[in-house]
């Protein structure tokens, strides 16, 4: 494979063309449930993950911010390209300098400060039902510039930043995400369609070193898709340390996850990172699905070790940056899982526009429409 077409696969969501979109939605396709009833078992998985979360994780519901100062450092820029860029405005009416607001592309950032905020002991955590926008997406059926996520964060010791405890945490989330697909099923008999396999009760654990390995010659969605094919539900271990063909897994940023961290020496290859994604199989669009990423959170020495290996130590100087600098906020396991994204692969639909409303271009609502998929408006 070019080196180039590695560089391409690293970054940014989205299939980047609408005629590989139409080749991926299915033709002649039923939505098993109605509209309506769509909704009703939407806001059913809803408060079961978010009961569920809470008593699996010990979080509390907490609100959340959409709208965030531009210099605090708390927004989010999802991957360390820069490609990625929140909307920017001026607020405050009538104040000699207006502030320089920003509408937040995820609260991955906000989240952990929120833990002192919210005098979270250890153990103890929060969830919310986070907002956002991500004007620089491709728009495609799983991707959209509105997004809806469980944004969740909670406090740990030094002692629990360890591969277990990240598993653990997988283990418990991946728990409730099948426990609500188990309940939709059983309150609303067209889900079990026979075409389509049942959720998977346990995922399998893989790091990204090895996903290389036993696919050296796959773009990295090629070699998610291969795996999930054969497993249909994974955790990817290490995304954003670079492997050893000089690329990492995907572009992650360096402020929250930390991917740098030495975890486990395998056929004498140190392996690194204590932060992965949720990808699942998707039976409607037969593709990689993912539901969410997350991971232990830098300290004050990995976040300064990543930021020199991303070329970003400006960031340090940013208020946030200097919290975890000073032990200002405490250390955290945290991540988001995908609202849209959830109700979509429980709910058996073909597109994101099926659950949530947003706005989609029109080349894209002609192929849904000729396909039988009816987005939201």
């Amino acid at each position: 494979m070019r080196m180039y077409d590695k560089k391409q696969d690293l970054a940014g969501p989205g299939i980047s063309t609408y005629e590989e979109v139409s080749k991926i939605l299915p033709n002649n396709y039923q939505a098993p449930l109605t509209p309506l009833k769509r909704m009703e078992a939407l806001y059913m998985i809803k408060e079961y993950i978010e009961k569920g979360m809470a008593e699996a994780l010990n979080l509390q519901m907490v609100q959340v911010p959409l709208i965030v100062s531009k210099n605090s450092g708390v927004n989010d820029y999802l991957d360390r390209d820069g490609s990625r860029t929140p909307v920017d405005f001026p607020a405050g009416l009538g104040l000699p300098k207006r502030i320089e607001a920003q509408v937040v592309q995820a609260a991955t950032k906000w989240k952990r400060m929120a833990l002192a905020q919210f005098g979270c002991d250890i153990g103890q955590g929060i969830n919310t039902d986070m907002r956002a926008v991500r004007k620089d997406y491709f728009l495609d059926h799983d991707h959209s510039s509105y997004v809806d996520q469980w944004d969740w964060e909670k406090r740990i010791t030094s002692e629990d930043r360890n591969l277990d405890y990240l598993k653990d945490t997988v283990k418990r989330i991946w728990k409730v995400i099948y426990g609500a697909g188990q309940l939709v099923k059983e309150k609303f008999p067209e889900l079990n369609d026979p075409k389509y396999p049942d959720f998977p009760e346990e995922l399998k654990f893989f790091h990204a070193e090895e996903i290389l390995e036993m696919y050296p010659d796959l773009p990295r969605k090629q070699r998610e898709t291969k795996l999930i094919q054969q497993y249909p539900a994974v955790f990817i271990i290490g995304i954003g340390w670079v492997l050893k063909d000089g690329y990492p897994h995907e572009m992650r940023a360096a402020d929250y996850d930390d991917w740098v961290t030495p975890t486990v020496e395998k056929n004498e290859q140190l392996m690194h990172g204590l932060n992965g994604d949720i990808l699942v199989w998707n039976p409607v669009t037969k593709r990689r699905h993912e539901l969410t990423s997350m991971g232990v959170r830098v300290t004050k020495e990995t976040l300064v070790e990543q930021l020199k290996i991303t070329g970003q130590e400006d960031f340090l100087e940013m208020p946030y940056h200097q919290a975890i600098l000073n032990d200002e906020i405490p250390l955290s396991i945290g991540g988001g899982i995908g609202q849209a994204r959830t109700y979509m692969y429980l709910l058996r639909t073909a597109h994101l526009g099926e659950v949530t409303v947003t706005i989609w271009p029109d080349q894209l609502k002609k192929i849904c429409a000729e396909k039988n998929i009816h987005v939201l408006e």
